[in-house]
């Protein structure tokens, strides 16, 4: 016949037998449930996303990429308060400011074959005839070209 002690020393063991002590065990649980709530809470709070900010964005579209005469046309301003087209030197040639705006560049004007441009959203005021860089608040690279 069993009693309650030999019944309980079978199922759950001797002190010598078990593995980890009842106190180390609740700590262990206590440190696992504390980072999962921090977890949690960070997927929640959406913590650690974007702590910069997105930075500066604006859809263009260049057309005619690699040929004698480029378009570039503004088809959405995001967050940007416009659009820089920028020569190799980094200075600013024109810049357009409202969607559906758009520009074209060709080799029969005043630039050459192989004269690269980059397009760069800004934020800020920019004009033409100086450098970006200096000119702008924040500014990003959102297309590219070269004439042919």
């Amino acid at each position: 016949m069993l009693d309650g002690k030999t019944l309980r020393n079978k199922l759950v063991g001797s002190d010598n037998e078990r593995a980890v002590s009842p106190v180390i065990g609740v700590i262990l649980m206590v440190a696992i449930t504390v980072i999962l709530a921090a977890v949690i809470a960070t997927l929640v709070m959406d913590f650690g996303e974007n702590v910069d900010g997105p930075g500066v964005n604006a859809g263009v579209s260049v057309s005619g990429d690699g040929t004698d005469t480029v378009t570039v046309s503004v088809s959405d301003l995001g967050n940007s308060d416009g659009v820089a087209i920028v020569d190799s030197s980094g200075s600013v040639i024109e810049t357009l400011t409202s969607t559906g705006a758009s520009t074209s560049y060709s080799t029969s004007g005043s630039y050459s074959s192989g004269d690269s441009f980059t397009v760069q959203a800004y934020k800020g005021s920019v004009s033409s005839g100086s450098g970006i860089d200096t000119q702008a608040q924040e500014n990003s690279v959102v297309g590219e070209f070269t004439l042919q």
